[in-house]
């Protein structure tokens, strides 16, 4: 323990600007499933792969997936992983798979590669929502999102990187609100690194349709590539001509949102799908709405047609999938789910259907014959008003579905709803869509219990300690699974006895940092590679500009240690070792300001943009100490006659337990408690009169020491943060006092 002299050391305490955050993602046991609602599919023909039929799925939980469907059975082929947030819609435009996300990103991947992300486009200012591309046109593609922006990339133009420029301003025109538009491309390579431009004369910008004022949700274009649609919050169908980006007509009919939308093969006649309820049937010849079709009883979210554009298959809020015959309006149910539906697939004879639920279900579709449905169901004929199959629902005349059981299903995990960060800040509490309680270890990225379908909240009071461990990490389940931020220096404010952690052979005061030894294991595997390639990158990639190398260089105050202990194991400790069959993903900024996703085992240590203050702490064991001591005044009790044997406000760390500070008051006197070698030594608070001994009534009662109001007596295995968020509870400094008392 140390006296303090002033209000505290505030050197290094500013810094020109918020440094990168740090995010990890846990993944489950069983990483081939998605852990959160699917938001969109795609198919790639077996004559377009050129070796068997693909589905693709992309989900909230930021990934996209590859499935070989087979006999009824879809089986896992290969995990597409770059997204930082959700992925809301995917195309197949060629041999290429383009997927949107909520991250303001469209990315390329290839089809039939292992998952490597070849390219990144940034345009959007917002969570971008949705995707159409061009039969016939491989390299054309359309995208819409929140911000009202519209789109037309042509992915040949877009192929070849660019480099940054050295004048340019990473923290100047942020989301393009002040400046050129920013357009970043992906070089083509294993670490998916980000170069940018900052302005059009460097790199290519795509084509703009300039028109909407609210946020864009569903986007069509024709085969040809010559007509595009887009509907969203604006309650219009707006059509384009999407080699110039110009208006050519808007559609006015529906009263409430607009989610879906198709284009027949000719791009003459428009299918769209509304949160009214309503499904409409537009002649872009003619401007009008030639037909609409009130089948379902709430929004609608998802159409897909067949083939030759003479019936509809229909999915949304009511969990239902109806085939409308666009002619004579017979409508027919053929399956009801147990979610919201979000997107159709329809291949064949079979129609996959994404929900909020992370399970993809196939379901049987006679899409060549559609009229066999109708043969086996009660049809009804859709009515033209939106109210009339919502009255007819409420009447108990509603259809039974043709098909009771999905024929073929792609199972997922169920997603984290709730979650907790008890005291002790390594363990969280869980609770998924499934009812089931967890208990994860976040050092370790593992559920070390599973304790089944048991009620969170008393589960949660169960598993209460009274410790009080700084708030280094902060949390989020957006994507299903949980998100571990950290960010510098809070991140390094947590220490813990190594013995509390059981580690085998540890002095009694050697400490660990928490964050410290979590970003060890959570980059072996890159600093491993990095040291066999002989790679030397710096941090961020900012050298150039010279940022944060100041930063770097300067030495970071190092708290003072009580106890002299070094708190870095030379070892990876069993607490802090990652599952390599789960492995964690890592989401950081990359050099141009934008965030990228991998998992901790593809690593390469070629990165070079991880932040500079991870890469200081896990290769040369520096962080900022700050915030770790605990300043206090040791006081004799009032009546006893023990010595003052402190002039001033002394200081430790947090998680000095309280009978090192007995131990240090016991040395000051330095003589024998009281001449009698039976005598204990007592810690209390200045609110009671306080006295500990081995038979304490409260100990003899089987009442815990922070049970007794008065007097406040301390367990001696408390610690300094514990006595003072739990018993001192006073924004002041807190106050000790010791006496002697005879043992009974």
């Amino acid at each position: 323990m140390h006296r303090v002299g002033s209000a505290g050391n505030t050197a290094g305490s500013s810094r020109p600007r918020k440094e990168k955050r740090f995010t990890y993602v846990l993944n489950d046991a069983d990483n081939k499933k998605h852990c959160a609602g699917i938001n969109c599919l795609s198919y790639l023909n077996a004559s377009t792969s050129g070796t068997s039929d693909y589905l693709f799925t992309g989900s909230r939980d930021g990934t996209l997936k590859r499935w070989e469907p087979k006999n009824g059975v879809a089986s896992f082929s290969a995990t597409f992983e770059s997204h930082v947030d959700w992925v809301n819609d995917a195309i197949i435009v060629g041999q290429n798979l383009v997927s949107c996300s909520s991250d303001t990103t469209l990315k390329v991947w290839n089809c039939l590669s292992d998952g490597a992300c070849t390219r990144t486009l940034r345009q959007h200012s917002d969570y971008v929502i949705c995707l159409a591309a061009s039969e016939k046109n491989s390299n054309i593609v359309a995208s819409g999102g929140l911000g009202g922006e519209v789109f037309i990339w042509d992915l040949d133009s877009s192929l070849a990187p660019v480099a940054k420029s050295v004048d340019a301003k990473e923290d100047e025109a942020p989301n393009g609100n002040s400046g050129p538009a920013l357009t970043t491309l992906c070089n083509v390579n294993s670490s998916s690194n980000l170069a940018s431009s900052n302005g059009q004369s460097h790199g290519y910008s795509p084509i703009t349709a300039k028109g909407h004022k609210d946020s864009v949700y569903a986007l069509a274009m024709s085969d040809t590539g010559n007509t595009l649609v887009s509907g969203g919050t604006e309650k219009v169908v707006r059509v384009w001509d999407p080699r110039t980006g110009s208006k050519k007509m808007k559609l006015r009919g529906h009263t409430d949102n607009i989610r879906a939308l198709l284009l027949d093969p000719t791009g003459r006649y428009c299918l769209s799908g509304s949160s009214d309820s309503m499904i409409r049937l537009w002649d872009l010849g003619q401007q009008r709405c030639i037909h609409s079709y009130a089948v379902h009883t709430d929004s609608v979210w998802a159409l897909a047609s067949t083939p030759s554009f003479s019936h509809v298959y229909s999915g949304g809020r009511d969990q239902s999938v109806y085939l409308t015959d666009l002619g004579n309006r017979e409508s027919v149910l053929l399956c009801t789910n147990e979610h919201p539906i979000l997107q159709l697939s329809l291949q064949d004879d079979m129609i996959w259907v994404a929900t909020t639920d992370s399970s993809v279900n196939g379901w049987k579709a006679e899409a060549q014959e559609p009229l066999k449905l109708f043969q086996k169901g009660s049809s009804f004929l859709a009515g033209n008003l939106s109210f009339s199959r919502a009255r007819a629902s409420l009447e108990g005349s509603a259809p039974v579905p043709i098909h009771k059981e999905p024929s073929s299903i792609i199972p997922g995990v169920p997603a984290i709803t709730q979650h907790e960060i008890l005291n002790n800040r390594r363990h969280v509490l869980t609770k998924d869509t499934s009812g089931s309680v967890k208990l994860w270890e976040i050092t370790r990225g593992a559920v070390i219990e599973d304790f089944g379908k048991v009620s969170f909240e008393d589960k949660k009071k169960e598993l209460f300690e009274m410790v009080s461990i700084p708030a280094w990490f902060t949390m989020d389940a957006r994507l299903g699974c949980l998100s571990v931020h950290l960010d510098t220096p809070q991140c390094f404010s947590a220490e813990i006895y190594a013995v509390d952690l059981n580690v085998a052979g540890a002095q009694e005061d050697l400490k660990i940092n928490l964050a410290q030894e979590t970003l060890r294991g959570l980059l072996v595997h890159w600093s491993k590679k990095k040291q066999r390639s002989g790679s030397h990158g710096l941090s961020n990639g900012d050298t150039s500009t010279g940022k944060d190398v100041s930063l770097k260089n300067l030495p970071h105050p190092r708290s003072e240690v009580d106890d002299g202990a070094e708190n870095h194991a030379s070892q990876m400790l069993p607490s802090f070792e990652f599952s390599t069959i789960s492995p964690p993903s890592i989401i950081t900024e990359g050099s141009s300001g934008g965030p990228w996703r991998k998992r901790i085992t593809d690593l390469d240590g070629t990165e070079s943009d991880i932040p500079w203050w991870i890469v200081d702490c896990v290769e040369h064991n520096r962080f900022p100490k700050e915030n770790t001591k605990c300043g206090f005044y040791l006081h004799p009790a009032e009546g006893s006659p023990a010595p003052n044997i402190t002039q001033g406000k002394l200081s430790a760390p947090r998680i000095l337990r309280i009978h090192k500070v007995a131990n240090y008051v016991v040395e000051k006197l330095d003589r024998p408690l009281d001449g009698n070698a039976d005598s204990t030594f007592g810690m209390g608070l200045t609110s009671g009169q306080s006295q500990f001994s081995a038979l304490d009534s409260s100990s003899r009662l089987g009442l815990k020491p922070w049970q007794k109001l008065k007097p406040s007596v301390l367990a001696p295995e408390m610690s300094l943060a514990t006595v003072r968020a739990y018993v001192w509870k006073k924004p002041e400094d807190l106050i000790l006092n010791y006496r002697v008392v005879q043992s009974r």
